[in-house]
């Protein structure tokens, strides 16, 4: 896969560098760490896969402990950093939200933007329902659409538990993208303005005015040790800590940006009767 090697490219990368910063040559890295010459080129060119002891040599002899953290994650995670949604829903949905299930129970504080529909905490079943058959329908996987229902509706447990926060930001995009029909957003529009004011759960929404401060997709980030993406081919997982610095930042700077409470509530109201008026139902609110 394309993405796996340029992932180890990039740390050899890094770690030639590192060695070079120390004024060492291969031979003399090689001398220090007890390796065959030829080890510190592979490692380099991505030739071969650096171990963690492997990664531990570079740091103490050059001179760079303090990078041996966020240069193990990134080792750790390059096989399984980037999964394609083919090999991760090969068996259907329901497996997938069983994995979202455990990460979220073992998370304490987990923030989750999205710029386009709902976040999958906050769905009603019937939105999740016709989310989920698309997704099945697009990439052409087992169809097992009521058991991932289930699941998701099962996840949602969590939002009552005291032990856990929630900050969820959503671009107003998501309040007026289309997810099965007006009823089912209508469905969808009440529930979310039911959840606000909720105890140790955050909803804010990031005006369609807003200025574009950061633009990224969806991510989620699950305390300060994981961030996941996900995109159109694949889901990726991100351990480092300098990207999950950079995820901070931007989930900050769109928090900055939204709007909570009665002003969040007041967006959901104008998608609401812009349903209406297309269902063509009496508004009598």
């Amino acid at each position: 896969m394309n993405e796996v090697h340029d992932a180890r490219e990039a740390l050899g990368a890094r770690l030639r560098e590192l060695r070079r910063q120390a004024g060492l040559t291969n031979r003399r890295l090689a001398q220090l760490a007890g390796w065959h010459e030829s080890k510190v080129s592979k490692i380099e060119f991505a030739r071969i896969r650096p171990s963690d002891d492997d990664i531990r040599a570079y740091c103490r002899h050059c001179g760079a402990e303090d990078q041996l953290p966020d240069l193990l994650a990134t080792s750790n995670t390059i096989e399984v950093a980037y999964l394609e949604w083919r090999k991760i829903l090969g068996t259907g949905l329901g497996r997938r939200q069983q994995k979202s299930l455990k990460l979220e129970a073992v998370s304490a504080h987990i923030r989750d933007f999205q710029p386009q529909i709902v976040p999958g905490l906050l769905q009603t079943a019937e939105y999740a329902a016709a989310k989920l058959r698309r997704g099945i329908e697009f990439h052409r996987i087992p169809d097992d659409v009521d058991n991932a229902v289930s699941k998701r509706m099962e996840r949602q447990r969590i939002l009552y538990q005291r032990d856990h926060l929630f900050h969820f930001l959503i671009a107003e995009q998501a309040l007026y993208t289309t997810v099965g029909d007006d009823t089912v957003m209508l469905g969808q529009l009440d529930r979310l303005s039911s959840i606000i004011g909720m105890p140790r759960v955050t909803i804010g929404i990031v005006p369609s005015t807003a200025e574009a401060l950061v633009v990224s997709t969806n991510f989620a980030m699950f305390d300060n040790r994981l961030v996941m993406v996900e995109g159109t081919a694949a889901e990726l997982t991100i351990t480092q800590p300098r990207e999950i610095d950079v995820y901070g930042r931007a989930f900050d700077a769109l928090a900055g940006q939204s709007v909570t409470g009665e002003g969040a509530r007041s967006l959901i109201l104008g998608a609401q009767r812009g349903r209406v008026a297309n269902t063509g139902t009496i508004d009598r609110s």
